[in-house]
């Protein structure tokens, strides 16, 4: 096998490999010789028949499984031996003229291709000790745990039918129409909806307009939508909703007790407590762990300059760009609403691929030092976690498919390694807790990740997008159109 490199060019390798005609005819006389003894052939003994005759019936796709075999394993094979590390897997070229073809699987001509890729980038890892990172801590307070176990008590409390008119508190179901300029307006019609007045689900002054119906009234409700509603081709204008009250239904006592929390599958009321104030402080201690990663991220982003592979880079870029525009369709704006241009915006998000891939690697080579692994049960249970978000008539199909197809795997497995990498990283460096404020804690950092700085202005097109790969951005529930949120306060277990 003769391999001569042909383009050596910053990251970019090309490499031509050929296998003489004679090491081809090698390889498929093995392969003839050992089908040999356990062909089948009427008018041959076992294992009598000619080779010559076994070339003429099966030579060509014996060696096309030779090329095959060729192609699957020199690549990694060579890639190995020149000491390097393969960014994307090597892109195979081979001649496309048929009759050249021919030749090589009748054993005429040598086996000629060509392999294309680029290499990971060679670094040395940086002494961390120097970092240091601030970890904001709130502390929960107990009437913060109290409002929460009181708003999960709302979700349980009954209602009953009455007669007369509704009054603030007081539950109505309702059936409306939106319209805007006397059209119908897509997301706003339900049928059946239930609405506690004075809860602020619909937009402001809708169920202000309720308060004094009775069952069986039509009304027609008038509202504007806010300036800054996020579907842009409702924002400011006025609609109008045609409302017809199906019931009205008074609140029963608002009881706080062991019955409450029998009634959600609990114990006991202090069971629920200790399940509202887990849950709270796992939302904060997630937006804490998010701001210390920022800013670990960040400096190790300072500390490292080196090139990124482009195949790496495009296809993370693609996948923010499609994430963007996705993220802009469905809140129906454009790249205007968003003070930028597309050109703009797109070097934004080129800017945070080439940030993503790059500390990608530097977390790969630092936890590939440390020798951080993730076990068969923490990829198992991160499946099972994927899944359950599912429908369950769909989960088996996908849990399936995700254990028999490795590629798939590795994207559960990657943000698992990522975290403990992370983990590690936190324990040699300095970290010094802060108290802050709930406010302060929710706080939108201003940085590369969550609004990369060359514009400045396309920070808030995909939240999704602007968030490194692997992590979550906590927001506050926004008010939707008039239709009830469909998110529970709270889910108890």
């Amino acid at each position: 096998m003769q391999v001569t490199e042909t383009l050596n060019s910053g990251l970019k390798r090309e490499i031509t490999v050929k296998v003489p005609a004679g090491d081809m005819e090698s390889k498929l006389m093995a392969r003839l010789e050992n089908a040999r003894g356990k062909a089948r052939i009427n008018g041959f003994r076992p294992g009598k028949v000619p080779i010559q005759h076994l070339r003429k019936m099966y030579g060509k796709s014996f060696m096309a499984e030779v090329v095959n075999e060729i192609l699957s394993d020199t690549p990694r094979s060579i890639v190995s031996e020149r000491g390097e590390k393969a960014a994307t897997q090597p892109e195979v070229t081979m001649t496309e003229d048929e009759k050249e073809a021919e030749k090589i699987l009748s054993g005429g001509a040598d086996f000629e291709f060509k392999l294309a890729y680029e290499i990971i980038p060679a670094f040395e890892i940086k002494d961390v000790s120097s970092i240091a990172v601030t970890r904001p801590v709130y502390d929960v307070p107990e009437e913060e745990i109290d409002e929460q176990v009181k708003r999960v008590a709302e979700s349980a409390r009954s209602y009953e039918t009455k007669d007369g008119a509704a009054a603030e508190g007081d539950r109505v179901t309702i059936d409306y129409l939106g319209k805007i300029g006397g059209e119908a307006f897509s997301g706003g019609a339900g049928n059946g909806q239930p609405l506690v007045l004075g809860s602020k689900e619909f937009i402001p002054g809708f169920e202000d307009q309720l308060v004094g119906a009775k069952a069986g009234d039509e009304k027609q409700v008038t509202v504007t939508f806010p300036e800054n509603y996020q579907a842009a081709n409702l924002a400011g204008k006025e609609a109008t909703f045609d409302v017809i009250v199906k019931e009205v239904a008074a609140p029963g006592p608002l009881e706080i007790n062991d019955e409450t929390a029998k009634s959600l599958g609990l114990d006991s009321l202090e069971r629920l407590r200790e399940i509202v104030k887990g849950q709270i402080e796992n939302q904060f201690g997630s937006m804490t762990r998010q701001k210390v990663k920022r800013q670990l991220l960040d400096q190790l982003d300072a500390s490292y300059s080196f090139e990124a592979p482009s195949k790496l880079v495009e296809a993370e870029f693609n996948n923010i760009w499609t994430q963007v525009n996705r993220d802009l369709e469905a809140a129906g704006r454009t790249f205007a609403d968003e003070e930028t241009t597309e050109e703009e915006a797109r070097a934004d998000y080129q800017k945070l691929a080439e940030r993503r891939v790059r500390l990608g690697l530097v977390l790969a080579e630092i936890g590939e030092k440390a020798g951080v692994q993730v076990s068969d049960e923490e990829l198992q249970r991160a499946l099972f976690d994927f899944v359950r978000r599912f429908p369950g008539d769909q989960q088996q199909a996908i849990y399936d498919y995700y254990r028999n197809n490795q590629a798939a795997l590795t994207t559960l497995r990657a943000p698992i390694f990522e975290e403990k990498v992370v983990d590690h990283l936190l324990g040699q460096i300095a970290v010094t807790d802060k108290k802050v404020s709930k406010e302060e804690l929710m706080a939108e950092d201003d940085d590369a990740e969550t609004a990369v700085k060359s514009s400045g202005k396309a920070k808030k097109a995909a939240k999704k997008a602007e968030a490194a790969s692997d992590e979550t951005t906590a927001e506050e529930p926004k008010k939707k159109a008039p239709a009830k949120k469909k998110a529970k306060e709270a889910d108890a277990e």
